[in-house]
């Protein structure tokens, strides 16, 4: 299998180049050549385990590591100790167990992991690749990144003390959860440096662009990405999706539809790809909160990304994103792959632009992928939370909130409704405390996590002070 950019300006890759590398070369981001067929597939992997399953999808992608390798790593990566933060103890081995609150609407707990997090269902394995990747090749990397709340947390947490690894991850200055704050700035491993930005996720994530873009510096101080630009990332998130579909159907005759509250288009990406593999897909239901381009997108065909004094500081903080990275894999898809559309389409983006696909042909196709969209405000998430929990005695935390709240105006009778569940309430628990009256439980071995000792450089939203600090660091 090998990988191409959307940009079309890069040569062919292998799969451990790109985890490597990030960013392709043109600026695009890397895609495989071809999504593997798998309806064939379906009967036997309804039985697999979630670290088998992984394996066998993984393994369509993944020709460049031997299949008992790659088998030890999923192994590795999935299991009940790492993801064992279930509401139900006895599913932790399910690794995304499915809470059902009615016959045909479910939550898929994708949160269980060490940060209590979506992120980390496919961070955790990028951890475990980059290692053994890196020692085969007898490499270092310096892993930039930029994050809204939760990327940060899960990337450090799976790269905490792995050896030939550093990480720089940027984050907006105040502008996540007090927790979200204390699970990355309290870390005092020395590969870990937590950069706040002032300014917004969109500045941090621009300067990890401008970085990658720069060849000359990303060649000599071995800069790579765990962000969801990082296709690794994007292709372990396929498999919780082909898992709860297993979970919420009788047989692989039936169809669903999953709801994904989405900032980046990664999570959702994901899910997009399953659907192309043959995963019978009926609904994919993206779900933003204030700050609504892509719902915008979906809903009139114009892809409008707002200026950092546009952007919405919300209480779903980790979807205050207006330019979502990801949403270029999937554009590649919709326009047939045709690079060189993709590339005019983003210069008008990179320049600060728009670009409206009204009355086009790609327009009228786009219906075809299955998407539908809507967006959530501070109000209906504490509706939304408030109801869950007197309804089912299920607490939810502000972004699969917005996901319930979307996926309710979308549902189709018959058809079992899947919301992500991407983030354990204890991450938001000022919203939980407005919207229940009460905190949100936590493990025992969290709490207190505020109040330890901080370590965080906080700088302006300017490249020149992000490249100063990675030189000082390697050069240390």
């Amino acid at each position: 299998m090998k990988y191409l950019s959307t940009r079309g300006g890069a040569e062919p890759q292998s799969f451990s180049d790109i985890l490597l590398g990030g960013l392709a070369p043109d600026g695009g981001l890397y895609l495989p050549e071809s999504y593997p067929q798998v309806a064939d597939h379906l009967a036997a992997w309804r039985k697999l385990s979630y670290a088998e399953l992984a394996f066998e999808i993984l393994s369509l992608y993944v020709d460049d590591i031997p299949p008992a390798d790659l088998k030890a790593l999923c192994d590795k990566t999935y299991t009940a100790q790492t993801y064992r933060w279930s509401r139900d103890a006895a599913k932790a081995q399910d690794i995304v167990p499915l809470t059902s609150l009615t016959p045909d609407f479910h939550l898929l707990e994708l949160s269980n992991g060490p940060t209590l997090a979506f992120k980390d269902m496919a961070m955790q394995l990028l951890g475990n690749l980059f290692e053994y990747v890196l020692d085969q090749r007898n490499e270092t990397i310096n892993i930039l990144g930029a994050t809204s709340g939760d990327t940060g947390s899960a990337a450090e947490y799976a790269m905490r003390g792995k050896h030939n690894v550093r990480v720089f991850m940027l984050s907006p200055e105040g502008k996540m959860s007090a927790f979200q704050r204390a699970q990355m700035y309290s870390l005092q491993d020395a590969n870990i440096f937590n950069i706040a930005v002032r300014g917004m996720f969109d500045d941090a994530q621009d300067i990890v662009k401008a970085v990658s873009n720069d060849a000359a510096f990303k060649a000599q101080y071995r800069i790579g990405a765990v962000n969801s630009i990082n296709w690794a990332r994007v292709m372990a998130q396929v498999v919780y999706y082909f898992k709860g579909y297993f979970e919420a159907t009788a047989s692989n005759d039936q169809r669903v539809a999953f709801s994904v509250p989405s900032g980046n288009f990664g999570n959702i990406c994901a899910g997009h790809i399953a659907r192309m593999m043959g995963l019978p897909v009926a609904r994919l239901v993206l779900a933003t909160n204030e700050n609504n381009v892509l719902d915008e997108f979906f809903r009139t065909g114009v892809y409008r990304p707002r200026a950092t004094a546009e952007t919405y500081v919300t209480t779903s903080p980790s979807m205050d994103i207006s330019k979502a990275s990801n949403f270029e894999r999937f554009v590649f898809d919709l326009v047939g792959r045709d690079a060189g559309v993709v590339r005019g389409l983003w210069q008008q983006v990179d320049a600060g632009g728009s670009f409206d696909l009204r009355g086009t042909p790609t327009m009228a196709k786009l219906a075809s992928y299955g998407f539908v969209s809507g967006c959530s405000t501070h109000a209906d998430r504490l509706a939304t939370i408030r109801d869950v929990w007197a309804t089912h005695r299920v607490m939810i935390d502000t972004h699969t909130a917005d996901g319930v709240k979307v996926a309710r105006e979308h549902a189709l009778p018959g058809v079992p409704m899947v919301v992500l569940e991407t983030a354990q309430a204890v991450k938001f628990s000022e919203t939980i405390q407005e919207a229940l009256g009460c905190d949100p439980l936590r493990p025992p071995e969290l709490e207190g996590i505020e109040k330890l000792p901080q370590r965080v450089e906080v700088i302006d939203a300017a490249l020149d002070q992000v490249k100063q600090i990675v030189v000082r660091e390697c050069c240390r």
